[in-house]
């Protein structure tokens, strides 16, 4: 029945759908493995992309060719872009998205992809020889061979639903949960952990009186993430906003002595920037109220989600709490929160490329990592399927740096840190944020998926055109000058201080209030030339202009850090030989076994004297 296959990928949800991608677009074979074909690309939780740095990885993900941006665009029924009041390293793009066009977007790419093959059912196990991977084994005794398995299981491994004092067994609401690969891996010596996550009830809109929230309409010239030739969206749906209350805290604690998580039937940590609302009240009692965000699920659906209130409480407490919500007093259920417990493997078990240490091309990716958020999981994917890719077939391993992107942030901080509560990335983590914004993903990233084989030519071309012409817008506003006696009405009349002398558009432009509208004002001739240009090409040169200095000075940190990252360690480098570094370095060491003097740097536990003495044992 089953050929040999270059790579199977083990799950379809978002981690699962970007690796077997990415493996088939450079040239594997790959056979996707699912449990349930209709549920491929599943938007478990909220019906939406993007977000606070999660923006910049669905933007990074876009400029190596992956597919979550143009999936995102297709199917998006609103945009936001987030912190454009503050600088444009916190800039964020997020979108809500048509849950079920989403993953019909998805499926339908996955199909047209002739590499692709698929198959329903559950996999029990993997088939090791020589501690290497070779296959796997499903549920029904079936054994199908592979070069490399990449396991991208979400919430499936030994999960177990919570509503109120009940509890079962399932990956999701109304699927069965996966058993047998985490017995397995245990016993081949890996360590596990549980973790645990929520999600909000589904309620009917028709039940909803809108008029007592508040309407967050989309921006009004909305973009998008992909960088190719995507559609614009030319009308939005509405998200609304309302508050919990003190009768809404009172009904919740009425079923805390119900709730698994009080209760201590859960052991899994939760999301910490997540938290399910009956948490909320309990963490933050002083506050007297909590924001909800009331979200559409797609364009033609009367189905709600209700972001901020994640619980695991039971129904009737669910219901009775709902009501008491400003504009939800008639509200009707379609289905109750719950939370999940689910296994996760440490992610201190992997190399940077996510393949593990214990077996040969055997990846992780995903929630199995210990991560929480769709972005977060499909960048895993994508560098996962990469990397199994080259592996198979003997390239070069792919590992994104620190200073070259939000996933290789991601990552680091996975297998260097390590994880014991869901992982959600933030900009805060990321210590070069001024290189890695959302509007220069392509200009740091697609010339590497060019190189991979992933991102196409026309990629390259437009991400070319893109950086070379905001380099002349650049190159113009540093030349072309203006007279005080021209520019000091217009510039005093907006609050800006008058010229003294004949002066750059450059100059201007770096002055905090000065917008690339003001020089257009100013000067007829730059409002022509720049005309020539995409909105997107013209915020490039001015975050060049306006952030010159933050840039440099990050590049340098950068570089300096860089010349650590190149300096390599041999995978069989005994640590235990260093006796003037401390034991805790030592055993942390031995079990990440850093690929690079940078990455032993990062790792919690090892001091900066313990790099000292390694560089002193390698010759430096």
């Amino acid at each position: 029945m089953f050929k040999e296959y270059d790579v199977i990928v083990v799950g379809a949800g978002h981690a699962g759908c970007e690796a077997a991608a990415a493996a088939a677009n450079m040239g594997s074979s790959v056979l996707l493995v699912t449990m349930n074909m209709h549920t491929i690309a599943q938007m478990s939780c909220n019906p939406a992309m993007g977000g606070v740095a999660k923006g910049q990885i669905v933007r990074e993900i876009d400029a190596l060719g992956g597919q979550s941006g143009i999936i995102s665009d297709k199917t998006m029924i609103q945009f936001r872009m987030l912190n454009r009041s503050k600088g444009p390293a916190m800039w964020s793009p997020r979108c809500q998205s048509d849950r079920m066009l989403f993953a019909q977007e998805w499926r339908d790419t996955l199909e047209k992809i002739p590499n692709v093959d698929f198959w329903q059912e559950m996999i029990e196990g993997l088939i090791i020889k020589d501690n290497r991977v070779v296959g796997v084994r499903t549920g029904m005794g079936l054994e199908v061979k592979a070069k490399a398995v990449v396991l991208t299981n979400g919430t499936f491994l030994n999960g177990k639903i919570h509503i109120g004092e009940k509890n079962f067994g399932g990956g999701r609401t109304g699927e069965k949960a996966a058993y047998g690969i985490t017995e397995q891996l245990i016993s081949l010596g890996f360590e596990s952990g549980r973790m645990k996550t929520g999600t909000p009830p589904r309620i009917d809109g028709r039940s909803l009186n809108w008029e007592l929230m508040e309407e967050q309409k989309g921006d009004e010239n909305p973009e998008k993430f992909s960088y190719t030739d995507t559609p614009k969206l030319t009308k939005q749906r509405s998200c609304y906003v309302t508050y919990t209350n003190e009768k809404v805290h009172e009904v919740l604690r009425k079923g805390f002595d119900k709730s698994p998580m009080f209760s201590g039937r859960i052991k899994g940590l939760g999301p910490r920037y997540c938290p399910s609302v009956e948490d909320k009240i309990n963490r933050f009692a002083d506050k007297d109220h909590h924001q909800i965000f009331v979200e559409p699920e797609g364009w033609n659906t009367v189905e709600m989600y209700i972001n901020g209130f994640s619980t695991s409480l039971p129904e009737e407490i669910q219901y009775e709490a709902l009501t008491k919500i400003k504009g939800f007093e008639k509200v009707r259920m379609f289905r109750p929160g719950y939370a999940i417990e689910y296994d996760f493997f440490p992610p201190t078990q992997l190399k940077l490329t996510l393949e593990t240490h214990l077996i040969e091309n055997l990846y992780f990716a995903g929630q199995i990592n210990g991560t929480t958020g769709y972005e977060e999981a499909a960048c895993q994917g994508l560098m996962a399927g990469i990397n199994a890719h080259n592996k198979v077939h003997e390239k070069e391993e792919f590992i994104l740096k620190r200073n070259e992107a939000y996933i290789g942030v991601l990552i680091d901080d996975l297998i260097n840190k390590g994880t014991d509560e869901p992982y959600r990335m933030f900009t805060s983590r990321a210590e070069f944020r001024t290189l890695l914004r959302q509007d220069n993903a392509d200009i740091r990233l697609t010339q590497k998926g060019y190189d991979l084989g992933l991102a196409s030519v026309e990629r390259l071309d437009r991400m070319k055109y893109k950086q070379t012409s905001a380099e002349d817008i650049v190159k113009e506003i540093k030349t072309r000058k203006i007279a005080p006696d021209v520019a000091n009405s217009y510039l005093e009349g907006i609050g800006s201080s008058g010229l003294r002398e004949k002066s750059t558009f450059y100059s201007i432009l770096k002055r905090p209030e000065i917008e690339i509208n003001n020089i257009r004002m100013l000067d007829k001739e730059m409002t022509e030339y720049l005309s020539r240009f995409d909105d997107e090409i013209i915020e490039q040169a001015v975050i060049k202009v306006k952030y010159e200095s933050y840039i440099e000075k990050e590049l340098l940190m950068a570089e300096k850090m860089s010349r650590l990252e190149d300096l390599r360690i041999n995978p069989d480098f005994d640590y235990e030989k260093l006796l003037s570094i401390s034991i805790e370095a030592r055993q942390k060491l031995k079990k990440i076994k850093p690929q690079t003097l940078g990455q032993a740097s990062r790792i919690s536990g090892v001091s900066p004297a313990d790099i000292s003495v390694i560089m002193i044992h390698l010759g430096r």
